[in-house]
């Protein structure tokens, strides 16, 4: 570890935390492929992810230790962020299911809400929305 990483920001950690699980999503299949690569890159730029750590942390995602954000905003924030690295590609996997029940547990949710969240995520990323649901979205904001 290096002497500058040893005071490194708790922003910046949560950062790169939070990148990693989405580079972890994206290579759960062992391939990036070109629409998460691009999202990928979207979120190197919005959470100052330097060149350096992006290719480090896209060799092992894994060595990046999961440091949960501190509000109920941001855990809703990175879940959504997950789903769209997921649901780059427009298809969903058992490993990345999996994953993202680990990740949310990690992030601060237990074991039920965490259930209940991705398994709500998957209807609304997906578009298997019942009627009620689309029209309480579609008027939400009014």
């Amino acid at each position: 570890m290096s002497f500058s990483s040893l005071y490194e920001s708790g922003q910046s950690a949560r950062n790169k935390s939070h990148f990693a699980s989405m580079a972890a999503l994206a290579i759960s299949n062992n391939v990036i492929d070109a629409d998460e690569e691009k999202v990928l890159l979207r979120f190197k730029a919005s959470l100052d992810i330097s060149d350096s750590d992006y290719a480090e942390i896209i060799k092992n995602p894994a060595a990046v230790p999961v440091t949960p954000p501190n509000t109920s905003e941001e855990r809703i924030q990175w879940l959504h962020d997950l789903f769209k690295i997921v649901f780059a590609n427009h298809e969903m996997t058992e490993r990345e299911h999996l994953l993202l029940k680990r990740y949310a547990t990690a992030i601060g949710y237990n074991d039920e809400d965490a259930h209940y969240l991705v398994e709500r995520s998957i209807e609304i990323f997906s578009g298997h929305l019942n009627l009620e649901d689309y029209r309480y979205l579609l008027n939400k904001d009014r």
